[in-house]
């Protein structure tokens, strides 16, 4: 398996997890574009903090 579970981390540092078994992440100029293996869509203003594709996670931040 591929997929990522995508988690937003906040100025604390918790992590909230957004969208599970990521197949497709989509940067654009106004963030990131998430698609699953069930073809579940999520858009964010964020950008990628930390990816761990070993682990299958990828950390996002708020752009705002």
């Amino acid at each position: 398996m591929c997929e990522a579970n995508v988690y937003l981390v906040d100025e604390t540092g918790k992590e909230e997890l957004i969208l599970d078994s990521v197949d497709k992440v989509i940067p654009d100029e106004n963030g990131i574009t998430l698609e699953n293996i069930y073809s579940e869509r999520k858009t964010l203003r964020a950008r990628i903090k930390l990816m761990e594709l070993v682990e299958h996670r990828i950390i996002l931040e708020n752009l705002d």
